[in-house]
């Protein structure tokens, strides 16, 4: 069998010292994570960025600077995602969004607030993006090369 790594992307989205995250039920529990989710077939990673947050958060968020490659292995089913997460800045909240099965909703929390929280991420790459961010790491959207 052919190990075949996941691609997903995130998105780091900040206003006046707070980030969007997704409050969601994964594996049976209640989790927080960044807007997230897989790339879908012929879809840019740009593209899956945009409608991850819309269908995760109902927020229209644009991407504007790439923060990084991570990779992640989960212990709790034995897969390995590559995360392209993007920063993205919020556009326009649409309030009769229709979420993914599973979201609860959507939350803006200040860094502290994530940390006191730690123990309901998803993963430690949330919080390993928000600090990314924090220390200003960022790269052109064009770092990322796709066919047209």
């Amino acid at each position: 069998m052919r190990w075949t790594p996941h691609a997903t992307v995130a998105c780091i989205v900040e206003q006046q010292g707070r980030f969007l995250f997704v409050e969601e039920i994964a594996g049976g529990r209640r989790v927080i994570n960044q807007p997230a989710g897989h790339l879908e077939q012929g879809e840019s990673f740009v593209e899956a960025a945009r409608r991850e947050a819309l269908e995760e958060t109902g927020w229209i968020v644009e991407p504007e600077a790439l923060l990084g490659l991570y990779t992640y292995y989960a212990p709790s089913n034995g897969v390995t995602y590559h995360r392209y997460c993007f920063i993205a800045r919020a556009v326009e909240q649409l309030p009769d969004a229709q979420l993914d099965t599973g979201i609860i909703g959507p939350l803006w929390l200040t860094r502290t607030e994530i940390e006191a929280r730690r123990p309901e991420l998803r993963s430690d790459l949330v919080i390993r993006c928000i600090d990314d961010y924090l220390r200003g790491i960022r790269y052109p959207l064009d770092f990322i090369q796709e066919n047209a």
